[in-house]
């Protein structure tokens, strides 16, 4: 029986995806671990392989489509012995509706039937397997969540479910209450809003994925996380001629050290001395998180990235430097991978460099927290003596995610931050 090769989740929270480039054509054999497509998520561009061997029988999501959601059927895989006629055309792929027009209704599509859940572990975990291997273990009455994958990311392949005995029935899955769909706020239509300003000259300018990705997430970011915020001056020129000199003397090896490689080094290292802020929201739980992992927002064309710096408290300055730089260049050119922009516990988001005095930033989720950094100008100061003097101030402000660090933790984080960035060498020793 032909097998659909489905729309692939490739990061945990893709919904679709845009099918930039098949890499076969109908006719081909491909074995298991043939690149097959190559898929745009809302952050980057990545490879899609195959799982199975057999022939691509046909394609059904052409190149370039966009909008394709995740385990939809993109193509069909034949198994040996078998040909196109032996997929059906009963069900061809429906082609996209046509925008309907204000005074006329858009006619009636043809409804697919619901595609089967994923498998689900007995904790809930969803299972990764191959539309065939699923098949397989249905019918040989096997549970697939009693097997060890062997595919990419310990996908369950072919061979895995074959390699099993029939040893436990599929469970049927336990009946669920729904839960209760809260309303959606009313809201105004793009047509309303569209109809506001007919009579002035516009552009309409198409979302991509990552500027609806970038607006779902901030939307409920700052509508679920109770955000408070802790706000400090950092007199930074101590960090100013500590860097001049370092980079006087990394000048040999091509490292120049930026203001923003100490922010960062500052942070991953108060995050040690306050442990308990070192933590990330789980929904009902909180994880405390060991390693300093530091993420970093990089403004790109249409959007943003934030790279994490792994480990970044037991690197060093000039290793910290070297890594931004990469992440930062790879970013623009929509080259990460998914592990290098997800995780971390903290973020930081330097706006100092475009001018901006101070400014509040939203929490990441799932970041416990934020460092919205300023730019350095002269002012004047009064000094521990008493007397009035010039120094070159800083302004910082920490938003915070309150169900995970309270008021007083998040204190002493933004205290230590100071304390790093206001005695540099400090942070080294």
């Amino acid at each position: 029986m032909p097998t659909e090769i489905l729309m692939p989740a490739l990061s945990p929270t893709m919904e679709e995806g845009t099918l930039a480039k098949w890499l076969v054509k109908e006719g081909d054999t491909v074995q298991s671990g043939d690149l097959l497509a190559e898929i745009e998520t809302d952050k980057a561009t990545m490879e899609f392989e195959a799982v199975d061997e057999g022939v691509i029988g046909k394609i059904l999501i052409a190149d370039g489509s966009e909008g394709v959601k995740v385990n939809t059927a993109i193509a069909v895989l034949l198994e040996e012995g078998e040909s196109a006629d032996d997929i059906s055309s009963a069900s061809p792929t429906p082609a996209p509706a046509a925008e309907a027009t204000p005074t006329e209704a858009p006619a009636a599509a043809p409804v697919a039937a619901p595609a089967a859940p994923a498998p689900q572990a007995t904790d809930g975990a969803r299972i990764f397997a191959s539309p065939l291997a699923r098949r397989i273990a249905s019918d040989k009455g096997l549970d697939l969540a009693q097997i060890t994958g062997s595919g990419p990311k310990g996908r369950i392949v072919k061979a895995d479910v074959e390699a099993t005995s029939a040893t436990a029935p599929v469970a049927a899955p336990a009946a669920q209450t729904p839960a209760p769909v809260a309303a959606p706020a009313p809201s105004v239509s793009s047509d309303a809003v569209a109809a506001m300003y007919q009579d002035r000259a516009f552009e309409e300018v198409k979302l991509d994925g990552m500027r609806k990705t970038i607006a779902a997430r901030l939307s409920e970011a700052k509508q679920t996380i109770p955000h408070f915020y802790l706000r400090r001056d950092i007199k930074i020129d101590a960090l100013l001629a500590f860097r001049s000199q370092l980079n006087k003397q990394l000048e040999a090896r091509g490292v120049k050290l930026s203001v923003n490689d100490f922010i960062i080094k500052a942070v991953a290292v108060a995050l040690q001395q306050v442990p308990e802020a070192n933590a990330v929201w789980a929904g009902d739980r909180v994880l405390q998180m060991t390693a300093s992992d530091v993420a970093v927002a990089v403004a790109i064309e249409g959007g943003l990235f934030t790279p994490v710096l792994q480990d970044a408290d037991q690197k060093s300055l000039s290793s910290l430097s070297t890594q931004m730089k990469d992440l930062a260049g790879r970013a623009r050119d929509r080259k990460l991978a998914p592990h290098e922009y997800q995780g971390g516990s903290f973020a930081i988001s330097n706006l100092g460099m475009f001018g901006i005095d101070n400014f509040d930033a939203i929490v990441n989720p799932p970041h416990a927290g934020i460092l919205a950094v300023g730019a350095g100008v002269k002012k004047p100061v009064v000094g521990d003596d008493g007397e009035l003097g010039i120094a070159t101030v800083m302004s910082v402000t920490m938003s915070v995610d309150h169900r995970v660090i309270d008021g007083a933790v998040g204190a002493n984080l933004l205290k230590a931050i100071v304390d790093n960035l206001e005695n540099p060498m400090t942070m080294l020793a």
